[in-house]
């Protein structure tokens, strides 16, 4: 496990993070009030907040049991893994494949204080975490390959992650650098924001974490189709992750109505 400075001391409590406000969603404790208070300024827009992070929290558990059951991927990298919250992707995967190897990238502190929840995996699998910035994907890739051989498929999961990366940052390029490392066979998972479907939520919504100091951008379904550009997309391609193969749900409760503004897919590298 990458990083040795004593991570409580550099917790920044003074600002929301990303990770803390999601964790407050899924009602987790590993949040501060300065997180909780963007929170439900984001639900005093967009009470449907909370909605959307359980559906993108079942996206990826749905995602991950297709690529186990389906494709024969035993290699997983999931960038931007947030706090802890059971079940955790190596959990799904290994409840189906008990060989199943996970990495698990953030670069939050408290996430690497909480990183213990991430390694409790299969004595027949492995899981790790490297603590790294999502923009350095070569570091990323260097410290994944000592648990993963990236000669083999790999599943590269960037979950709610790419919203918080502009355009001018590289997003794309950080995506195309990633896959292009992968052996044919991988498979990309990725969700993220759109504001095609509430438009005015959204920008209010956007405005309220620039206001918290958080970058956050929302893309329209061509330019998360981009993403997978290369990729052969697998059915029913880049949809809501409420809609996306609901056939794989287990032990999910129902959302209520309301659309849910992120698109999900998968995509293979042939």
């Amino acid at each position: 496990m990458t990083g040795t400075e004593p991570a409580v001391r550099r917790i920044d409590t003074t600002r929301p993070h990303p990770a803390r406000v999601y964790d407050w969603y899924l009602g987790g404790k590993d949040n501060y009030p300065v997180d909780e208070e963007l929170a439900r300024q984001i639900m005093a827009i967009d009470d449907g907040a909370p909605r959307a992070a359980r559906a993108n929290r079942w996206f990826m558990q749905r995602a991950t049991r297709l690529l186990v059951r389906e494709t024969g991927i035993r290699q997983f990298l999931d960038i931007g893994s947030g706090i802890p919250t059971e079940p955790n992707l190596h959990q799904i995967a290994q409840a189906a494949a008990p060989d199943s190897r996970v990495v698990y990238v953030d670069n939050d502190p408290i996430v690497l204080a909480h990183a213990a929840a991430l390694l409790r995996g299969t004595p027949e699998g492995a899981t790790d975490y490297v603590q790294a910035d999502a923009r350095d994907p070569e570091r990323i890739l260097e410290e994944a390959a000592q648990t993963l051989d990236l000669d083999r498929p790999v599943a590269l999961s960037l979950i709610a992650l790419l919203h918080f990366v502009a355009d001018e940052d590289g997003a794309y390029d950080l995506v195309d650098t990633l896959v292009g490392a992968l052996a044919p066979g991988s498979c990309l998972v990725l969700s993220a924001m759109t504001a095609d479907f509430e438009p005015e939520n959204v920008r209010r919504g956007i405005a309220a974490y620039t206001a918290g100091g958080v970058t956050l951008v929302a893309r329209s379904q061509a330019e998360v189709a981009r993403f997978f550009r290369g990729l052969d997309l697998l059915a029913p391609g880049v949809v809501s992750v409420a809609d996306w193969r609901p056939e794989l749900a287990e032990g999910e409760s129902d959302l209520g109505p309301g659309p849910v503004s992120l698109y999900g897919a998968v995509g293979r590298k042939v």
